[in-house]
């Protein structure tokens, strides 16, 4: 009898043996990729197991070791490692780069760059999203390649105006360059005021980005959406575009739009401002590329400095109606789900 269970044990330990290593190795398999995937992504996983990671971020989820250093190379930070010239603005360029200043900061008066802008539809009023209007814009591809650090080692770096010398010697950057420029510019940003009822904070990490949004939005059932280009084409020059049906007004009045800093890692700028609108609208440009595209339409401008250029192309004063801009590539919206309370 003893012999026959013996066999008979065997026999089911041989039939089960194959499923066991199967299991065994997919779970290895399993292991390996959570473990190949960067602390960032682990952290979205774990955070926003329901929502989309958009391209803009993904992109930059794969850490460039020089970045963990003390990093020579800050010009990704100013145009993806293209010769910098005396001005400080990447060789070859079509337009200066779309920066927050021109975008979403209140100056007194247009800076010469934006004044070139003036033929773009830049900045624009809620029925220009109507099917078949068509508007001049420019959507480049994302040249702002710095990627992001693990949450722990950009804590590690200082991010402060206060601390310009010593964050110059960590990236070996000489503080007459044109790479200190941009990191003193893009911290003084950080550090500026917002107007009212803005809420701004600079993160320095994803993780940081996915607490700032969902803290102002109180909830973690959220939307994170980007521009994106459907269709390979030449993005650098300015095409028209005819707005095309399915605009798709996104859920909630108030939104949390971070852009993408030049800096030597990963560093975005994000606000929240209450009441605004964001859209996603279909484009098609005269050279048959495809856009969906973002709009953000701020409800209430009556904070706005008249002179902002806003109020200069679309001939309206302050706080007298909705005024709209599409964003880049490489900045993100986040709203709450539709299915949100």
């Amino acid at each position: 009898l003893a012999t026959s269970v013996a066999k008979l044990i065997s026999v089911l330990m041989g039939f089960h043996l194959p499923l066991i290593f199967a299991l065994l190795s997919l779970a290895a398999v399993a292991l390996a990729n959570h473990a190949a995937q960067p602390a960032p992504q682990l952290y979205w996983n774990s955070v926003l197991p329901n929502t989309q990671m958009p391209r803009s971020i993904s992109e930059l989820l794969h850490p460039d070791p020089t970045n963990e250093e003390k990093s020579t190379n800050v010009m990704n930070a100013a145009g993806n490692g293209k010769p910098i010239d005396h001005k400080g603005k990447p060789e070859n360029t079509v337009l200066p780069e779309l920066r927050i200043p021109f975008f979403y900061r209140i100056y007194d008066h247009p800076t010469d760059n934006q004044l070139h802008y003036k033929n773009v539809a830049i900045f624009f009023l809620e029925k220009d999203m109507r099917p078949g209007t068509t508007m001049n814009f420019q959507f480049p591809r994302n040249s702002n390649t710095a990627t992001f650090l693990p949450r722990e080692s950009a804590q590690s770096i200082p991010f402060s105006s206060n601390k310009l010398p010593e964050i110059f010697n960590h990236f070996s950057v000489k503080p007459t360059s044109v790479e200190a420029k941009t990191i003193k510019q893009t911290i003084e940003e950080c550090e500026a005021p917002g107007i009212k009822g803005e809420e701004i904070y600079c993160a320095t990490s994803l993780e940081s980005m996915v607490d700032f949004s969902t803290s102002k939005l109180r909830t973690r059932n959220v939307q994170a959406i980007s521009t994106e280009v459907l269709e390979k084409g030449a993005t650098m020059s300015i095409h028209k575009y005819t707005t095309m049906p399915g605009l798709k007004k996104l859920a909630g009045d108030k939104v949390v739009v971070c852009h993408k800093q030049n800096y030597p890692y990963a560093v975005f700028y994000c606000h929240a401002i209450k009441p605004t609108a964001a859209y996603v609208l279909s484009l098609k440009g005269d050279d048959g590329v495809k856009v969906k595209a973002v709009a953000i339409c701020h409800l209430d401008t009556s904070e706005w400095n008249p002179k902002h250029l806003a109020f200069q192309i679309l001939k309206v004063k302050p706080g007298t109606i909705p005024i709209c801009h599409f964003l880049p590539t490489d900045h993100i919206v986040w709203v709450p789900n539709h299915k949100s309370a």
